[in-house]
């Protein structure tokens, strides 16, 4: 998490627990363990996954009965493709779910009553609703994470002090209740939902930043900007190479001071086009927002260069391209009607 799906996929944001955070009241028992998973998440924070992908397989190995390696390899591939706007690694992600869900299941069957092994089964169940979204196999999404949303709350049940379920279970009363807030007879659980979310960030869970992340968005989703600006700015302090954060703060700017989001864009537009596998996805994206951003503030000149060297981009992948196809065609319009003042 937008524009561009990226919001989409922040407001599916129920599903998964993606971000984390650094400094954690709930810990693993295994005092190992929880030293593997803070490091671990951190880097995914900071967005070097290949030294992530290193502890994670490190935690598989010496752990081979805990799901949370494959989880979190599984966690850290989907990480790194939404980052980048690379395609998914199917195979990979696909079969450290699998292997996920077996452990669990071995784990369930000694103690269904185990408040860890319940998080276990509700996180592999969120991470994989989240892949299906992505894929558009919305059914699968939605039915992977209704159950990851039911886990938590036998999380709950066996243990109330479990803060880890109310991000996830805060996040999904919100985003169902603003999504289908038209329906009749369905009650309105977004306050509800707030509440849960503000509860569970008042203590540093592994998955506080899922947290932070839910609110930034149900913040841009209420036009509360500035409380939106406010919460990204506190989360880059800490992790100032967070792209997502950036992101979000760019869309609360573009509402509130427009001169401010074209730096922000400025600054992630060159943290993509310095990356050595630049795909140009996101450099797209952003180049676009730039040109309307420029022309919204009146620098047309600006606002067709950027439509230019968005239009001059000619190698692209096929999944790419795909992907942007719609995007280059408002594009040329934009230049089109640029052209014409």
């Amino acid at each position: 998490m937008l524009v561009t799906g990226r919001s989409v996929l922040c407001k599916l944001s129920f599903f998964v627990l993606l971000f984390s955070g650094t400094l954690f009241s709930q810990q693993y028992p295994d005092p190992k363990v929880d030293t593997m998973l803070k490091k671990g998440i951190n880097r995914i924070m900071s967005g070097d996954y290949s030294t992530a992908e290193r502890v994670f397989w490190n935690l598989c190995k010496s752990y081979p009965d805990l799901p949370l390696g494959n989880i979190y390899l599984a966690a850290n591939k989907i990480a790194l493709a939404v980052d980048n706007g690379d395609p998914f690694d199917d195979g990979f992600i696909s079969a450290r779910f699998n292997l996920a869900e077996k452990q669990i299941d071995r784990l369930l069957s000694k103690d269904e009553n185990n408040v860890w092994y319940q998080y276990f089964a509700a996180l592999e169940k969120g991470y994989y609703a989240y892949f299906k979204a992505l894929d558009k196999n919305y059914i699968s999404a939605f039915s992977n994470g209704l159950s990851s949303v039911s886990k938590f709350e036998k999380c709950l049940k066996l243990d109330s002090s479990f803060y880890e379920a109310y991000i996830a279970i805060g996040s999904y009363k919100y985003w169902k209740s603003a999504k289908t807030g038209w329906i009749p007879f369905v009650s309105d659980e977004k306050q509800a939902g707030i509440k849960y979310l503000k509860r569970a960030l008042s203590k540093k869970t592994y998955n506080y930043l899922l947290g932070e992340n839910s609110l930034l968005y149900i913040y841009l989703d209420q036009k509360e900007n500035h409380r939106a600006i406010r919460l990204a700015e506190s989360v880059l302090r800490e992790f100032p190479a967070n792209r997502s954060f950036m992101w979000g703060l760019g869309q609360a700017c573009q509402r509130v001071d427009k001169s401010r989001a074209i730096q922000i864009y400025l600054e992630l537009l060159k943290s993509y086009t310095e990356q050595k596998n630049n795909n140009h996805y996101n450099e797209v994206i952003l180049k676009n927002r730039l040109a309307v951003l420029y022309h919204e503030t009146g620098d047309d000149k600006k606002a067709l260069s950027m439509c230019n060297e968005i239009l001059s981009i000619k190698q692209l992948t096929g999944y790419v391209r795909e992907r942007l196809e719609d995007r280059f065609d408002r594009v040329r319009k934009f230049k089109e009607e640029l052209l014409k003042q």
